[in-house]
């Protein structure tokens, strides 16, 4: 499997075409998957915020006072959010609207400039299917796109990446079924392979490396039209909520 980075050394702005600049800078083949970060997703979808036109409620100020938080930030964080899942030690973890879980409902203010924070996509499945159709049609190459962004897990120390929109794949590998070594069905062995295809590219992606674009080669998945929501856990099996 290679994982070929893809430097882009434009800022990338409001309503820029992604899809060109990504065709003009790489030869794609067919079943290479595209990873593409969520920062200029984001950029090139609106979704940036000036705070100082940001109004903080009551509310909002509260939990940034006790927080220690910018009460714009937090009046972003309840606005973007379904549902508060937890508060402590200065985190908020929120479920989002899109139906992530995630600190700070996703919203950053690293790599844009000061005074300014990023969103996630409205619809980052839609997101990447209309990235993947125009590659396509643009090349002619029968690609998968995943779009990533890095987030925090539970019982584990530093962040990774993982996929909040997937096009063209399917993202989990099911093994239930099958046979392990010793001639014993797997039960309930799924491999989220959307998610470590993401960490993957953040290996040459980096944070300040100028590449938040990765083809992905020469790995075999299962072609299908399908949606991150299938990473979610319900809520009635996620002992973490």
């Amino acid at each position: 499997m290679q994982v070929i980075p893809v430097l882009i050394e434009k800022e990338i702005e409001f309503n820029d075409d992604l899809s060109e600049l990504i065709v003009e800078l790489v030869e794609l083949c067919d079943d290479d998957i595209l990873v593409i970060a969520q920062k200029i997703i984001s950029k090139q979808e609106g979704q940036i915020v000036d705070l100082s036109t940001v109004k903080p409620s009551l509310l909002a100020q509260g939990i940034s006072s006790e927080y220690k938080k910018n009460p714009c930030i937090v009046e972003l964080i309840l606005a973007e959010s379904k549902k508060i899942v937890r508060m402590e030690k200065g985190i908020i973890i929120v479920e989002t609207k899109n139906g992530f879980i995630c600190a700070n409902a996703g919203i950053d203010e690293s790599n844009v400039k000061n005074g300014f924070a990023t969103l996630l996509p409205r619809n980052s499945d839609y997101s990447a299917e209309i990235i993947c159709k125009q590659i396509q049609k643009m090349c002619g190459k029968k690609i998968a796109v995943i779009i990533a962004d890095t987030f925090g897990r539970p019982f584990r120390v530093g962040q990774t990446n993982i996929a909040i929109g997937v096009y063209g794949l399917n993202p989990l590998l099911d093994y239930s079924g099958t046979f392990d070594t010793f001639g014993k069905i797997l039960r309930v062995t799924e491999i989220a392979i959307a998610d470590e295809i993401s960490g993957a590219a953040e290996l040459v992606m980096k944070k300040t490396s100028n590449c938040p674009v990765v083809v992905i080669r020469d790995y075999k998945f299962k072609k299908e039209i399908s949606s991150f929501k299938r990473l979610i856990r319900a809520e009635n099996d996620d002992l973490f909520r």
